[in-house]
């Protein structure tokens, strides 16, 4: 399985910023929905490996990262290409999160 990359406020810049699209996965170790939806990312990391970047941010260990990036809830799936942002709140189907990847490339 492939490794997401563990962002926190030392990396987050250098790290998200790619030439490759980059996904970033909200989440907290206590959050079911979280839980429920990280074998999804991680199918999508290995299916998507070398052309979009997925990182994950854990919030309780990086609140200033959150609030900086304006999550609200998790788990927050945000999606990032160059200047543009977008995001996605809440459980995400396979199919729906298959669009929005596919929208990056």
């Amino acid at each position: 399985m492939i490794e997401l990359v563990n962002l926190t406020e030392e990396n987050f810049a250098a790290e998200t910023t790619s030439e490759l699209p980059v996904v970033i996965d909200f989440y907290a170790d206590w959050c079911q929905p979280c839980q429920a939806l990280m074998p999804t990312v991680h199918h999508f990391a290995e299916k998507y490996e070398g052309k979009i970047k997925f990182c994950k941010v854990n919030i309780q260990d990086n609140r200033k990262l959150a609030i900086s990036n304006q999550v609200m809830t998790i788990p927050t799936l945000l999606f990032i290409k160059g200047d543009n942002k977008d995001r996605h709140v809440g459980p995400i189907s396979d199919v729906d999160l298959e669009e929005k990847l596919q929208a990056l490339l």
